[in-house]
């Protein structure tokens, strides 16, 4: 990976496009520590062991728990795309214009953006409304609650379209995807601080003569290493469905007769099932600490959907499963593909055309999205189970390790990719 790195630093135009991915980050990471005016730091919640606010908190890189101009990140235009996506499924004029080419995917942008508006809006108000109640909005003289507010919404919605810009900047004129390199930043910014965590658990450990972190610390940084092996080969695994074109004649040329194949990737649908997951179990969070419920059955209740509860586990491993089934039938049509094979001439060998190719089909990806779904929910549930058998403060690490590595591979694609068209040799070859 170094060595394509270095290789691409080499051409002119690559040096240009990963300085201008750099500065973006860099932009990225200073608004993540601008202050929003009338907060107050001191009095802002602690996002620490709470589920899902502590999960944002990691994918914003700080700046969620500590009120920042990017405190709300990329989380409204990940569910604005979310939301597009299943609209897509629901409404064939949306459907009809993603298949228009460069052209519908521009008008699905911009409708993006604008869903994303207005999620932001949502979320902003919802924001505030938390932390005022938490006493951590300051009005200074002269200014109204009604400023205040509008000014702290405001800020809040303006970083979070802000942020799309940035993404889609480096679309344009950077390296690799611009969203998902955001996201790359804010949680690889929180590494050092989970680093000082280990740190200080050995340090409690030694004072404390509590043996116990000298053996759970050093497991946890073996599991991380391994855990970063298995995704790494788990995300670059595909089941490849052979293809063979029948041979035909036009004119005096004869076409056909080639061999390939169709990939299906085991983990497909990325991290987008534990997303989907976490977003519907924040649900009983958010209702609990919007209406302060602390007490009574309600609260009891409320409780089963914390982070450490073992029914939060169960249901969690259950959403994965089902999301992750639930986006591939989204991505992949079984008997689009057996059609468009069949216009091509194309088969698969040993299966008649039609519908036993779309069975067959149909078939091999539901066995791959199950083994791809049980890795996924096995690493997003490892640091529950982990964290619930050592006793220990940690953080939704197997998601944040998904990420980490599927971007830098991607990342690494696309600069084998450009280099290969210019025959430099790289990391993937």
């Amino acid at each position: 990976m170094f060595e394509t790195i270095r290789n691409a630093w080499k051409i002119a135009e690559l040096r240009k496009k990963l300085l201008f991915t750099l500065l973006i980050i860099f932009i990225f990471r200073v608004g993540a520590a601008i202050p929003v005016p009338f907060m107050v730091p001191e009095n802002l919640i602690n996002v620490s062991g709470s589920g899902l606010f502590e999960y944002f908190d990691i994918f914003t890189g700080g700046a969620f728990s500590q009120a920042t101009l990017f405190a709300m990140s990329i989380s409204p235009y990940i569910t604005a795309s979310i939301v597009l996506q299943l609209l897509q499924v629901a409404i064939p004029a949306l459907e009809q214009m993603a298949k228009e080419g460069e052209a519908g995917q521009k008008k699905l942008a911009k409708i993006s953006r604008y869903i994303t508006l207005g999620l932001a809006l949502l979320q902003s108000t919802a924001y505030y409304l938390m932390h005022r109640n938490s006493g951590a909005v300051k009005y200074t003289t002269g200014a109204s609650g009604v400023l205040a507010a509008l000014v702290i919404i405001l800020s809040f919605t303006a970083g979070a379209m802000l942020i799309v810009w940035l993404g889609e900047s480096v679309d344009k004129k950077g390296i690799g995807n611009g969203i998902s390199l955001i996201l790359f930043a804010g949680i690889v910014s929180r590494g050092p601080r989970a680093i000082l965590m280990l740190w200080e658990m050995l340090k409690a450990g030694f004072y404390a003569q509590q043996y116990k972190y000298f053996v759970w610390v050093p497991l946890i940084i073996v599991l991380f290493l391994v855990l970063i092996g298995l995704i790494v080969l788990m995300t670059t695994a595909e089941r490849r469905i052979p293809i063979q074109y029948s041979k035909r004649v036009v004119g005096r040329k004869m076409y056909g007769g080639q061999s390939s194949y169709i990939p299906v990737k085991v983990t497909m649908s990325g991290v987008m099932p534990i997303i989907f997951a976490s977003a519907l179990l924040s649900i009983p969070s958010m209702i609990k600490t919007f209406g302060n419920i602390t007490s009574g059955w309600g609260a009891k209740i409320l409780s089963w959907f914390e982070y450490t509860h073992p029914v939060y586990a169960i249901l969690y491993l259950i959403l994965i499963i089902a999301f992750n089934y639930f986006y591939v039938a989204i991505q992949y049509n079984p008997i689009q593909m057996a059609n468009d094979l069949r216009k091509n001439n194309g088969a698969i060998p040993g299966i008649r055309p039609g519908k036993p190719t779309a069975d067959f089909i149909a078939k091999i990806i539901s066995r791959v999205t199950l083994i791809g779904a049980l890795f996924i929910a096995f690493v997003a549930i490892l640091p529950i189970l982990l964290g619930a058998v050592a006793k220990l403060p940690i953080a939704m690490g197997g998601t944040s390790i998904i990420i980490i590595v599927g971007v830098a591979l991607d990342t690494v694609r696309t600069l084998e990719s450009q280099m290969m068209m210019r025959h430099y040799k790289g990391f993937l070859e």
